[in-house]
């Protein structure tokens, strides 16, 4: 089994489908995924906070990851690995690389959060549970854990198989700060798509996208773009885009992005509870949005 030596590039944080019983839609699940791809995107992750991976029991998940797996051949599924213990983040990460994934996206526990030595043990934990290159994933906004750039570079040190941070503090002093701290080998993703140029601006490297699941062409041109120094083309396009891509930077981030699946035909806009489907004043919202842009 080959593993991503970079996680350089646009990373879908795919959005998990379902069926009207609420079930998952893994027919959609395996189309979504090639479409996404077949327009240059570097690999895929699901199970984040973007794919409800919290909603999903552990056999959902794994079932999820077969999916995904078997529909994309060798490009990278990456998932994301959350649990409420140690133990349960553990396994999945295990399950993971059992099911041919090619890398992790590891975050803090769901629900407890604490001091950095129990932070550092829980991360390290799972980093050590395998031999994938693992993506660190810092939302301190969502999850109340703030990994720092000195904190990240002990664990880089601790540990050859950090190969990457994503970065959703929505700080891009941030990405400096860890760009001085860490060796090139650890690469730096952006989390937030409202600041994808802002992010490449200041060194990073790759993006985990939101809105690249109803725009994936519009994506990863927004990020080859910037990564090529085509300053001015790559403003257009972001002034164009970003309106839509302020969607992932709130609260019902995960009902906004599927609905804007919805609505351009690449996907349904239902969510599991405790997530209810939008308002009719929400739902009108978009749709401004969306005339907006297409016009």
């Amino acid at each position: 089994m080959t593993t991503p030596t970079t996680f350089q590039g646009v990373f879908p944080a795919i959005t998990t489908p379902f069926n009207a019983d609420g079930s998952v839609d893994h027919g959609f699940l395996r189309e979504h995924a090639r479409w996404m791809m077949d327009s240059g995107n570097a690999g895929m992750i699901p199970l984040g906070s973007l794919g409800e991976g919290n909603t999903l029991d552990f056999h959902e998940k794994t079932a999820i990851l077969e999916t995904l797996v078997d529909a994309l051949g060798d490009a990278p599924v990456i998932p994301g690995i959350a649990s409420l213990s140690t133990h349960g983040a553990v396994q999945l990460a295990q399950a993971a690389r059992d099911l041919g994934c090619r890398g992790l996206m590891v975050l803090p526990p769901y629900v407890y959060t604490s001091d950095w030595r129990e932070m550092k043990a829980h991360v390290s934990a799972v980093i050590a549970a395998t031999e994938l290159p693992v993506i660190l994933y810092n939302n301190p906004v969502a999850y109340r854990t703030d990994f720092l750039a000195p904190q990240v570079a002990e664990l880089a040190a601790e540990h050859a198989n950090l190969r990457g941070v994503k970065e959703s503090s929505g700080d891009s002093r941030r990405v400096t700060a860890l760009r001085a701290a860490l060796p090139e080998s650890v690469d730096i993703l952006v989390g937030l798509d409202d600041m994808a140029l802002e992010g490449v601006a200041a060194g990073a490297t790759g993006w985990v996208a939101g809105l690249v699941n109803a725009y994936p062409a519009e994506s990863v041109k927004l990020f080859e773009l910037a990564r090529a120094g085509d300053w001015a083309a790559a403003r257009e396009l972001y002034t164009w885009f970003l309106p839509l891509l302020r969607l992932d930077t709130v609260n019902k981030f995960v009902q906004l992005i599927k609905f804007v699946q919805e609505e351009v035909g690449h996907g349904s806009a239902r969510v599991r509870a405790p997530r209810l489907e939008l308002t009719a004043e929400e739902q009108a919202m978009v749709r401004d949005l969306l005339r907006a842009a297409q016009a």
